[in-house]
């Protein structure tokens, strides 16, 4: 690695260290700094327990245990300096060990976590936001073989590559990730590359590579679950789209959602609906998270005239460990698939999100110019 100096129109190589040369440990630092931005592997991982010894009849312990986004658990193992010659040994063991884990198990995993740090967090929340979903019987987790395998160093034996490259053309999903600490002038910096497969192949090699089964009752279920709810937005939007153009250019959705502009860039007039409740919302997901809280703040201001005009109190959630916001209007104590529910779902749903539309119109334009003003 080298950095670039204006002034002599010169690279000067940054002077490459060791882990133990540096004093960082693999418990206390490495796996802490992936623990805390696992994004650092280049996707986005929900890491569920540290150190995780939940195995009958063994004392193991894994490093990290994640999802990712399509409900695989994924096994990472951090070592230092060295792989060392039994780590894709000691991974599968992990990956079958943790096959045999149900839904619910990986959510009191998760909660053990949440609890032993403190956050304060409940584990299905998170789990439902980082899916995007409304219940966690929808969602497929470790469903079948597709445990993934993660193993990170900053050296890869001989051995160890060998083995990674070989199980891979049995279908095993694993990865090799080399870290690389650096110091530049007393900074210290960290390079973290995928080696195994390579990134620019990745995509290429799992296609070809992973054929994991789906679990059949899920999909069937899911299926259901999605003819409901088209034909439930079908009902709403005739409805609604005699009431108001908010929703005209939007089509009936599989989803548990469907979203009308506001005018501002990933700010939504939401009509959501589960199992237990019907909810019309203004939802703030900007990819900036204090440009989301900005969005609320601006809008709490005039929370009192938009109250006024909506007609009746709102709740108001600026949900301050998340990313996003959300002001809301909801029924509870109905069911989306009881079919005798959704004339009064309905008629809610059309009625707050009208309401809604006309309340937050005018303060709504006003944020849009100060965010374009910030801007420029």
């Amino acid at each position: 690695m080298y950095s670039i100096d204006r002034k002599s129109n010169a690279i000067l190589k940054i002077q490459e260290k060791s882990f133990s040369e540096l004093g960082f440990r693999e418990k206390e630092h490495l796996q802490e700094w992936i623990s805390k931005n696992p994004e650092c592997l280049g996707e986005d991982l929900l890491v569920i327990q540290k150190e995780f010894n939940g195995f009958n009849d063994t004392y193991e312990r894994l490093d990290l245990l994640a999802l990712d986004k399509q409900g695989n658990l994924v096994i990472i193992e951090n070592k230092l300096d060295d792989s060392g010659r039994d780590v894709t040994w000691q991974a599968q063991k992990y990956a079958s060990y943790c096959s045999t884990l149900k839904k619910d198990q990986i959510r009191k995993i998760y909660q053990e976590l949440l609890d032993k740090e403190g956050s304060g967090e409940n584990a299905e929340d998170n789990l439902l936001e980082f899916f995007g979903a409304s219940d966690l019987a929808e969602i497929s987790i470790n469903s079948g073989q597709a445990q993934r395998i993660i193993l990170i160093a900053a050296n890869f034996r001989k051995e160890v590559t060998s083995t990674v490259l070989w199980l891979l053309n049995y279908k095993l999903r694993i990865q090799c990730f080399k870290v690389t600490p650096f110091e530049n002038n007393g900074s210290l910096l960290l390079n973290i590359e995928q080696i195994i497969p390579m990134k620019d192949s990745e995509e290429y090699v799992i296609s070809m590579a992973d054929k994991a089964q789906e679990d059949i009752s899920t999909q069937e279920e899911l299926k259901s679950r999605h003819f409901f709810r088209i034909e439930f937005w079908k009902t709403f939007l005739k409805i609604m789209n005699i009431q108001s153009s908010l929703y005209q250019n939007v089509n009936a959705s599989k989803d548990y959602w469907i979203s009308g502009r506001t005018g501002i860039s990933s700010i939504n007039f939401n009509s959501s609906v589960s199992n237990y409740y019907a909810r019309a919302e203004v939802y703030m997901q900007r990819s900036v998270r204090d440009e989301n809280k900005f969005v609320f703040d601006e809008l709490f201001r005039e929370k009192e005239e938009i109250e006024r005009e909506f007609g009746e109190p709102l709740v108001w959630e600026r949900l301050e460990t998340k990313k996003a916001c959300r002001i809301k209007y909801e029924l509870s104590g109905v069911d989306f698939y009881d079919r005798d529910d959704w004339n009064r779902m309905v008629e809610f749903l059309v009625d707050g999100m009208v309401r809604m539309e006309r309340a937050f119109k005018d303060p709504l334009a006003k944020v849009r110019l100060k965010l374009k003003n910030m801007d420029s």
